[in-house]
């Protein structure tokens, strides 16, 4: 009688699994949408049955949030990296504007759509989505704030300042899923003009700042 081979496969540590999981649904959420996640395409990707995902998961919903965090805070410590932290906000603040603007973070401006359709259907959903944009406002208010300390930038209302280019930005994501070739000068540069204007800047100063 024979004995069966045991199996080879590794159980990995609960937190890095999880961690795994999170990974894989956040980079499915960017590239094809949060709708498209599902325990089974995550599963997929992973090589594992679906009841693993549930057991970390136990709703869609659950893993759709954690997901949505997931990608937008990986995405904006790397529009606002840590090595950036020692240069002058000014540059810092053109650095910003440029990456959102990079074809790069198409997919963050889409899934920041995404999620606030959804959340229109999910109150999770839009909690967590509430709760990144708050971060994001803070974020950038406190670059502004910096600025306007260090003489880079003047406005009496640096949350103000900040509202306004966010919304901007936000404005230009709604085109990012058009199929149509129109462009124009002013979109190109309305993201830095306005946050020159609002930062009491002049004409080009974020744009080409090197």
């Amino acid at each position: 009688m024979t004995s069966s081979p045991r199996s080879t496969r590794t159980r990995k540590d609960p937190a890095e699994r999880r961690t795994e999981i999170l990974e894989t649904a956040a980079r499915l959420a960017l590239e094809q949408g949060l709708e498209r996640v599902t325990m089974q395409l995550v599963a997929t990707e992973l090589g594992v049955r679906p009841g693993l995902i549930s057991h970390y998961f136990p709703t869609v919903d659950a893993l759709l949030c954690d997901a949505f965090a997931r990608a937008v805070s990986r995405e904006r410590d790397a529009l606002l990296p840590e090595a950036d932290e020692n240069l002058p906000p000014k540059a810092r603040m053109s650095r910003f504007l440029h990456r959102i603007s990079d074809t790069d973070f198409a997919d963050l401006g889409r899934l920041w759509l995404n999620a606030r359709h959804l959340a229109r259907y999910r109150p999770n959903l839009r909690r967590v989505v509430a709760e990144q944009e708050a971060v994001m406002r803070g974020t950038l208010t406190a670059l502004i704030e910096e600025g306007v300390r260090a003489g880079d930038f003047t406005t009496s209302d640096p949350a103000e300042a900040c509202l306004v280019v966010l919304v901007v930005i936000d404005g230009l994501d709604s085109y990012s899923n058009d199929d149509t070739s129109f462009s124009h000068p002013a979109l190109d540069a309305l993201v830095f003009t306005t946050a020159e204007r609002e930062l009491g800047l002049r004409k080009g100063d974020l744009r080409n700042l090197d």
